[in-house]
């Protein structure tokens, strides 16, 4: 069986390279050509999987463009924000598929093979299974959670909450408590000074592209 091309697109290099760490088990069914930090695909793959930490969601423009990206056969949207209608958005954007970032490892290559063979299109985390820890993200070894870690890459990019719950889907008081938590855990009391320590410690897109994986 020929292995599937798949691109992993994020503007986070540490997020794509968690991502291809969780499919490197796996290197008799995908072949990752290209890690990317950002929105395009350089060259032609089955599978662009586009990876929602700190950018938009589905229904966004970024998604869009990348469905009309010919060199990507298929366009599936990975995130942690489950929601009917906003999967409805995506797949009406052009996305081919929707994944849980809550699946394990095992369970996220058999959601993008199934995406990949056109047998089933959404795969949230199965009823009573509780949400997997997996891939990578800036601040995982500083303690921050996924959440906490992608209001701070928000904040360091210059969002306001109000701009960032537009981007996550989340309520302001959501978002607020997350950030709370977030200058607990890096040990900060203000939005500047927590702006100046996710500049320090990656943070910031880094809007590269590797195709040497």
């Amino acid at each position: 069986m020929a292995l599937i091309r798949i691109a992993l697109i994020n503007d986070y290099e540490v997020v794509v390279q968690g991502l291809a760490a969780m499919l490197s088990g796996y290197r008799d069914t995908f072949d990752i050509v290209e890690l990317d930090a950002g929105t395009t695909v350089a060259r032609p793959v089955d599978i662009a999987l586009y990876d929602t930490f700190a950018a938009t969601a589905g229904d966004g423009d970024e998604v869009r463009t990348l469905t009309r990206e010919p060199r990507a056969s298929k366009v599936v949207v990975y995130s942690w924000d489950m929601g009917e209608p906003l999967i409805e958005k995506a797949l009406a954007n052009g996305a081919d598929g929707y994944i849980s970032k809550g699946l394990a490892a095992h369970e996220l290559v058999a959601a993008l093979l199934a995406v990949h063979n056109g047998e089933r299109r959404v795969h949230p985390i199965p009823s009573g299974s509780p949400a997997a820890v997996v891939g990578d993200w800036p601040g995982r070894h500083e303690g921050l959670t996924q959440r906490e870690s992608e209001m701070l890459a928000l904040i360091t990019q210059g969002l306001t909450n109000v701009q960032i719950a537009e981007r996550t889907h989340l309520s302001l008081n959501s978002i607020k408590s997350y950030i709370r938590t977030c200058y607990r855990r890096i040990g900060v009391s203000n939005r500047s000074r927590a702006i100046l320590w996710g500049i320090e410690h990656g943070f910031r897109p880094d809007h590269t592209r590797s195709t040497d994986t």
